[in-house]
């Protein structure tokens, strides 16, 4: 395989740094364009995988509306194009039922969880048609199962469902697949147990807390694996699908 050219957004923890890592330890010797709020994790693997193919972009996504071509233009710009994205940044919080909800957070939740992301797809679509290249969203089973306080998580990861569906319809030359990466050890999961069990409530508190005591939830590293590798080769027939990573429709890609 010839190296292609990656950005990948959230990328300094969790699933975004094990797809970093796969990605960057291919023979291939892959591009990364990396964007995330923490600056720290994405110079160590800079540091680790070399400056001339890892690129480090980082902003918050609710003020800096530039962010997102800003990126594009890095990898046009010192890598000559662009062959893929994998969309992984997104906030969980606000955790509160609605009667308690605080509209204004709401707002930046959605910001950071979604219109963000529209403005990465916008700005990526150009160079995407030219490569024939691939949208891996990071989705969630939240999009389609509701749980208590996960109001704005679930519904704003129900609309990057939509948003991959309207990519696939829109833009014959992409493929656009989005993926559930099931209960995955994060920190995210941490929060949850720490900070969320009394807006979980004790039913699906506990569904939580066993599944981290049970050893059930997943390393980064598996649902990570099969992202990186959707994003080099998901074939076109996927685009516009919302798949859980292990599912036999994705065998070639697991392991």
């Amino acid at each position: 395989m010839s190296s292609k050219t990656i950005l990948l957004t959230g990328a300094s923890r969790g699933i975004g740094l094990a797809i970093a890592h796969y990605l960057l330890s291919q023979p291939a010797k892959h591009n990364l364009i990396l964007l995330a709020r923490s600056h720290p994790p994405l110079q160590q693997l800079q540091s680790q995988y070399g400056a001339n193919r890892v690129e480090i972009v980082t902003g918050d996504l609710t003020a800096d509306s530039t962010l997102a071509e800003r990126a594009v233009g890095v990898a046009v710009r010192v890598f000559g194009g662009l062959d893929g994205m994998i969309v992984n940044h997104g906030t969980l919080g606000p955790v509160t039922r609605l009667v308690d909800c605080d509209l204004e957070a709401w707002r930046k939740g959605v910001e950071v969880n979604f219109i963000s992301v529209v403005g990465f797809v916008k700005a990526a679509i150009p160079q995407l048609r030219k490569s024939h290249g691939k949208i891996i969203f990071t989705s969630s089973g939240a999009a389609t199962s509701a749980t208590n306080g996960w109001g704005l998580y679930g519904s704003t990861k129900a609309a990057l469902n939509h948003l991959n569906m309207t990519v696939a319809q829109e833009e014959p030359d992409i493929t656009s697949v989005s993926i559930r990466p099931g209960m995955v050890d994060t920190q995210m999961q941490e929060e949850l147990r720490a900070n969320h069990m009394d807006v979980l409530g004790p039913v699906q508190g506990e569904r939580f807390l066993n599944a981290y005591k049970e050893g059930k939830l997943l390393k980064p590293e598996q649902p990570g694996h099969v992202i990186a590798k959707l994003v080099l080769d998901a074939p076109h027939e996927l685009s516009g699908k919302f798949l859980t990573w292990n599912v036999p429709e994705l065998a070639a890609f697991q392991g």
